[in-house]
């Protein structure tokens, strides 16, 4: 028989998603199940964005080019403009979804062998994007005992090696919610510039930050014009997973013009859906207001609920919406395969994403999960109080 590539036999396995049979055969016996384990906002996508998909008069759907729509980059680099962010739509490329950013992104700066610094825990499928890239992720350990701030300067300085091209931050974080202060990113950017480094954010989660902090981009800095890579999506902001869009910006015109090489092989992002997210730049702020509000709600009466389960202890986010909580558990991964498994409580169980699968570094994690606090508020307390329950009858057995 054929042999499988190495390279198919160490991508990871989704730790969001790989537990899935189990749920889909929960729901099968008539559980139901709580999901808190995928950002898949509840919150309905704005319906100007809809409405760009119902009313057009397409009758070809046709390539776009292979960089995205003109007007479409071209109303995305006002976008930023109103958030003191000044790029030329030339410095964007629009991508299929943040997933083919990243992609774009190792791929231009990266070859096989190459090294990317991440602070862990971090998004799984950074791991993923490294093994399909070639590349070997060396993370820096952040920690849940001081809400997983960035890791001190000299702990990035202490793993940089002539194999090492990025230091890749998440900001706000996913899984963690952390989000990463102007003093952080200025630290950041004397290390990239000190070592000649890329430094490539992921900040796809930007629109949502609490208790009066504000978001700091690295396009923010020119002195950081050679060095940053940033990786956007309409995703989250607009609940609008579906639509696959993203995009990959930067100054740099090398790394762009070796990045629209990969998006010329590919050909085109969707035509429609990039239709989708032009109009959704029209939301008003009002439609941001209500989301936020209502994220800093949930993300309280989680932390709260969290705080009253004997054994458990959570990092409190500050943007984004997930959390990571430690549990009185040895293997988080059994736990939440027994939760789908073995457990309900008339009728109805919880999912949720062992933290193992966001850590690059073997054995951490492992009595982690991420929760995703994407339920409206009754469900989410309904989920938590399940959660409470399955612990005491899991430790007990």
């Amino acid at each position: 028989m054929p042999k499988i590539s190495s390279k198919g036999q160490a991508m990871p396995e989704s730790p969001i998603r790989k537990l899935v049979p189990y749920a889909e055969a929960a729901k099968k016996r008539g559980t139901h199940v709580y999901h808190l384990n995928i950002g898949q906002p509840d919150i309905k996508t704005p319906e100007v964005a809809l409405e760009a998909i119902k009313n057009n008069d397409i009758e070809i759907l046709s390539y776009s080019h292979s960089e995205g729509s003109e007007s479409y980059r071209t109303k995305l680099a006002g976008y930023y403009a109103t958030r003191g962010i000044h790029v030329d739509p030339s410095e964007i490329i629009i991508t299929t979804g943040g997933s083919e950013a990243l992609l774009f992104t190792m791929g231009s700066i990266c070859d096989s062998g190459d090294e990317v610094i991440i602070p862990e825990p971090f998004y799984a499928n950074y791991n993923g994007f490294a093994t399909a890239s070639g590349v070997q992720v060396v993370p820096v350990i952040s920690k849940i005992e001081n809400n997983f701030a960035l890791p001190p300067i000299e702990e990035f300085e202490k793993l940089i090696t002539p194999k090492t091209k990025a230091i890749l931050i998440c900001n706000p974080g996913n899984p963690t919610g952390y989000l990463y202060s102007e003093e952080e990113i200025a630290k950041l950017a004397e290390i990239v510039k000190k070592h000649d480094l890329f430094l490539i954010a992921d900040e796809v989660y930007r629109e949502f930050t609490y208790d009066g902090k504000s978001h700091t981009s690295i396009l923010e800095r020119n002195d950081l014009n050679d060095h940053a890579i940033v990786v956007d999506s309409v995703s989250k902001r607009y609940s609008m997973c579906g639509a696959r869009i993203g995009c990959m910006i930067s100054r740099n015109k090398e790394v762009m013009s070796t990045a629209m090489k990969f998006a010329q092989a590919r050909l085109s992002p969707p035509t429609f859906a990039q239709l989708a997210s032009e109009a959704a730049l029209d939301t008003p702020q009002e439609y941001f207001d209500e989301v936020i509000a209502e994220y800093v709600e949930r993300r309280d009466l989680l932390i709260k609920e969290l705080s009253t389960i004997e054994g458990v202890k959570a990092a409190k986010p500050q943007g984004a919406f997930y959390c990571i909580a430690e549990l009185p558990v040895a293997d988080a991964e059994h736990f939440a395969q027994w939760l789908l498994e073995s457990f309900n409580i008339d009728g109805e169980t919880v999912m949720v994403a062992p933290a193992a699968g966001f850590y690059s570094t073997p054995g951490m994690g492992m009595n982690q999960v991420r929760i995703a606090y994407v339920l409206k508020k009754e469900n989410l307390l309904k989920a938590v109080n399940i959660l409470k329950e399955a612990l005491k009858v899991y430790n007990g057995a």
